[in-house]
């Protein structure tokens, strides 16, 4: 489901804008063990301080788009990764500087709309300023989920019923750039992913959840989605927010989804009882597993 992106290797300094999360961690780690001398742009009530420690060459508010640029340029940069999710600002909380007032007029009516939109609009203002910007997997090889059940619990027939479900389901939201994950148990829809994200999502459903077990978490790519930024994660966390929730188990696009921290994650989910399955959504729809 996801579309087709810059397919070449960074070859330049590497610039790192980091949101939320450990992925910009763990990004300029390998950068550093590659020898790419990664200059780190951290955002500031984004990125978490926990997780970049000491690492950030610089910190900047999301309205400062100006400086940051200007920051890049300083420092050689010519590849850029934007990694960790950023929380959609209100104009009063961006007090943008020139050079973002000036994006946010071009940008129009997509920094309204969709993140999706939003995050084409922003990487198509940084080719324009002649950076070149890549998936965090062109760094980061062992990020993208592989095919297949990675646990010992496997997914039963009703189950994958619930996933090919939610595939439909997700197809539909996409369509609307909306979000990127469901939940389904027994063929009905017990909450979909919106701004709140995927573990605020998760923790609605125990309220709704119907007697018998069962319930699948469904995280895909949107429909044509850009892939150099805000991919379907899965994680440590989400495995427990899912099995707290009491759902079976997690599916998610294979090689359309980051997996992070995949052996913790696997561990958790085998330690939990949850299944944790990579999947092709053409094939799930074609022969119903």
């Amino acid at each position: 489901m996801a579309t087709a992106s810059n397919r070449a290797e960074p070859s330049g300094r590497l610039g790192i804008i980091a949101g939320g999360g450990s992925i910009p961690r763990k990004l300029y780690d390998e950068a550093t063990a590659q020898g790419r001398n990664p200059y780190l742009v951290a955002l500031v009530n984004q990125a978490l301080p926990s997780e970049i420690g000491d690492i950030a060459d610089s910190w900047i508010r999301l309205g400062q788009g100006g400086q940051g640029l200007v920051l890049l340029r300083e420092a050689g940069v010519t590849d850029l990764i934007m990694a960790g999710p950023v929380r959609r600002p209100t104009l009063a909380e961006l007090r943008p500087d020139g050079r973002t007032a000036k994006f946010v007029a071009k940008a129009g009516r997509r920094f309204l709309m969709g993140d999706d939109s939003l995050l084409r609009a922003v990487i198509e203002e940084l080719e324009a300023e002649g950076f070149r910007v890549h998936e965090p997997h062109r760094i980061l090889g062992d990020l993208l989920a592989p095919q297949g059940t990675l646990t010992k619990a496997k997914p039963g027939a009703e189950d994958w019923d619930d996933i090919r479900r939610g595939i439909a389901v997700v197809e539909g939201l996409s369509a609307l750039d909306i979000g990127q994950g469901c939940v389904v148990q027994r063929g009905i829809v017990l909450a979909v992913e919106a701004a709140e994200g995927t573990d605020r999502m998760i923790a609605r459903c125990p309220d709704v959840l119907r007697e018998g077990g069962g319930g699948v978490l469904v995280k895909l790519c949107k429909t044509g989605q850009e892939t150099r930024a805000d991919m379907p994660t899965i994680g440590p966390e989400t495995v427990r927010a899912a099995a707290a929730a009491g759902l079976a188990g997690i599916a998610f696009e294979a090689a359309g989804a980051w997996l992070v921290d995949r052996d913790e994650a696997i561990a958790d989910a085998d330690r939990l009882g949850v299944f944790l399955s990579g999947v092709d959504p053409v094939d799930v729809k074609a022969r119903g597993r």
